[in-house]
């Protein structure tokens, strides 16, 4: 189904973090006229926000960023639930008893991602096929190379956001795992962190020096 101009503005949104009109229409292949009549409908409806920076000569630029009711939009599986879940066992059976259970899902977890990656001929098709994994998933993956060689391994939403935030060591477990499917070869570690603050997650993937 084809997504209406809203919901693919509200994706860029949620994947760049904050754009102007003219990037987002270069983006999305309509005018830039186009894309400022449509911010300003989110903008009305309390989905966007807008701050204007001063570059230099000229007016200041609007820069666009989701509010909350935007990020809504993108929901948190069964949040309320999990949360609830996580609590009562922490009570129950206490933080060794949540621990194990981390254990055993990220146990699990792994054993499928390695199953559907199969044997990578390369760390690029390592990350393309975990990328279609994460994504079907709900984590609207990513990646990129950078200029130095390394890879930047891209996560714009988290799907288990609650979750986490009130239990980390669902966080620890997904870093767990991308190490151990990147191979010894390679180092990863996570530059941004939605928990903290930051709109996405993202991980740098740098080859090991030869000792």
């Amino acid at each position: 189904m084809k997504k209406s101009s809203t919901d693919r503005i509200l994706m860029q949104l949620k994947m760049r973090g904050e754009v102007i009109a003219a990037d987002l229409a270069d983006q999305l292949e309509i005018t830039k006229e186009g894309a400022r009549l449509q911010l300003q409908k989110l903008l009305k409806e309390g989905l966007v926000s807008a701050v204007f920076k001063s570059e230099g000569v000229g007016r200041p630029i609007a820069y666009y960023s989701l509010t909350d009711q935007g990020l809504a939009k993108f929901p948190d599986t069964h949040a309320q639930v999990t949360v609830e879940m996580i609590e009562a066992v922490r009570k129950l059976f206490g933080e060794n008893a949540l621990d194990l259970l981390i254990a055993d899902r990220e146990k699990k977890v792994y054993q499928h991602y390695e199953t559907v990656i199969g044997q990578p001929n390369s760390i690029e098709e390592v990350l393309n096929r975990l990328v279609k994994i994460r994504t079907q998933e709900g984590y609207m993956a990513e990646w990129q190379k950078e200029e130095d060689g390394s890879y930047i391994f891209i996560e714009n939403h988290c799907p288990i956001c609650a979750a986490a935030t009130v239990c980390q060591g669902f966080c620890r477990s997904e870093l767990n795992n991308f190490r151990q499917l990147m191979g010894s070869d390679f180092q990863v570690e996570r530059i941004q962190y939605i928990i903290s603050g930051a709109h996405r997650c993202t991980y740098r993937i740098t080859k090991k020096e030869l000792e």
